[in-house]
């Protein structure tokens, strides 16, 4: 091996990680004569810089400690160091070997690492000091597309202990840059559940002004209101105890006991459909459920059991377009007034004031937000939360000008508005007849849809 690599040597790079962090595994090897001659090796339970007689060899032992049982072949030089022909998931021993024979005696240096499973259900992703941007499905590399999530770091590292129960090395991250990668099954040189990628100097960021958003390839993962909820919890305002039984990642709780001991059963979509799919009192089987309302498994990211408030008035809250806070409910459970079934009722200032206090404290640190509440007589509990302000204003659910307006009568319910948004001519606005909540599901379906909306109240109709 050579005493003194060149700068440029990307397994030299690798090798100085592993002396402090978890890196995959890999055996490299430079081109002496044309031939393959063996550089640095980190293996799972054998010394560094293993030496093994030839390369089938050394190939031979990473194969029988890979996870995945692939491996990868990347290639470099002189002239290009950020790599060259990469060679991905092999799964034949000879395969590797011949290309990395072919590879030295083409001049090129070679590094041969273990394949990681990027689908795995955990997550890749980088730390720049108090910040962290992370996704499932993707290399470190992948926070450079859209899609992401980005939590200050106490935020990110309170989450994956919750979601996973590990988290990477954040103290080592400290105005640094460091790509990471969390995963269900240990692997890697030091066998534990984080992989390092890169590590290097940064110069220090504060994560003030960073907002969580969502959607994201997490919190479409988790799902949507399963993520939401998540965050509520780290931003420390009071959410039932939440467990979530998700189809990639293994179930995790987290949220305060409201002292039921009751339990409802709601579903999960990767992005949310408001009112669409089930939410029920008292647990039921959330296997068949899945396959009842989502046989493609494409829909609904995770059913959440979630322990049950013992409500004395349930509704939902906004901020509308002009930054004004909206809070709506009614007596008892709120299902029926979500699914615009039935109308607000006056709200005691007891509830109000409880609810704008759920708002401010959520809102000091996500900005304007849109959530579902109940309260129990003495506060108030986050039941659903969303990010953003709306477009509503008024009796304006979604602005616009329309060539012709068409009514729709909200008694005919949810389900009937979804088709009738989808069958109304371009152009065409839409009319609501009766009275409906700002904050229901109703509202919100026709949001989403972006068709100009207002609503008409049945004493708006009788005087003219």
């Amino acid at each position: 091996m050579s005493d003194r690599p060149s700068a440029f040597r990307k397994d030299a790079v690798l090798a100085r990680l592993a002396e402090q962090f978890n890196v995959a595994q890999f055996v490299s090897f430079a081109p002496k004569a044309g031939a393959p001659i063996q550089q640095f090796a980190r293996l799972a339970g054998l010394p560094a810089d293993q030496h093994f007689d030839t390369p089938a060899e050394a190939i031979g032992a990473l194969f029988l400690r890979s996870v995945e049982g692939t491996l990868n072949v990347r290639s470099f030089n002189e002239h290009q160091p950020q790599s060259a022909e990469f060679l991905y998931g092999l799964s034949s021993p000879l395969d590797v070997v011949a290309a990395v024979e072919r590879l030295s005696a083409a001049g090129w240096f070679t590094i041969v690492n273990e394949t990681i499973d990027v689908s795995d259900g955990g997550v890749s992703g980088v730390i720049l000091d108090d910040i962290v941007e992370f996704g499932p499905d993707v290399t470190p590399r992948g926070v450079e597309k859209a899609g992401f999530a980005t939590l200050r770091s106490d935020w990110a590292r309170r989450l994956f202990d919750i979601v996973y129960g590990f988290g990477p090395d954040f103290a080592s991250a400290k105005s640094a840059r460091l790509e990471f990668s969390l995963h269900p099954k240990p692997r890697g040189y030091r066998q534990s559940h984080v992989i390092y990628w890169e590590f290097g100097e940064n110069e220090a960021m504060h994560a003030a002004d960073v907002e969580p958003r969502w959607p994201n390839g997490f919190s479409r993962m988790l799902g949507d209101k399963a993520y939401g909820l998540l965050i509520g919890h780290l931003a420390g305002v009071p959410v039932p105890r939440t467990t979530v039984i998700s189809r990639r990642v293994a179930p995790f709780s987290f949220g305060e006991s409201t002292g039921t001991r009751e339990i409802w059963t709601r579903t999960c979509p990767t992005e949310q459909v408001p009112g669409h799919f089930t939410t029920v009192r008292g647990w039921t089987d959330p296997f068949k459920l899945l396959n009842a309302e989502d046989p493609d498994h494409r829909a609904i990211a995770s059913v959440i059991a979630q322990e049950g408030v013992p409500a004395t008035w349930s509704g939902a809250a906004i901020c509308d377009a002009d930054g004004q806070l909206h809070v709506e409910g009614v007596l008892g459970a709120g299902d029926a007034f979500m699914l615009g079934k039935k109308a607000p009722q006056e709200l005691p200032p007891e509830v109000l004031s409880a609810v704008e206090t759920l708002y401010q404290r959520t809102s000091a640190q996500l900005g304007a937000v849109r959530f579902e509440w109940a309260y129990d007589g003495r506060a108030a509990w986050l039941l659903q939360l969303h990010k953003g302000r709306s477009v509503s204003s008024g009796a304006t659910i979604v602005p616009g000008e329309a060539t012709e307006w068409q009514s729709f009568d909200v008694r005919d319910g949810l389900e009937a508005l979804r088709v009738a948004l989808t069958m109304i001519p371009f152009g065409h606005g839409l009319i609501l007849e009766g009275e409906v909540g700002l904050t229901s599901h109703i509202a919100d379906v026709v949001r989403q849809a972006s068709v100009p909306t207002r609503m008409r109240l049945v004493a708006d109709q009788a005087s003219n």
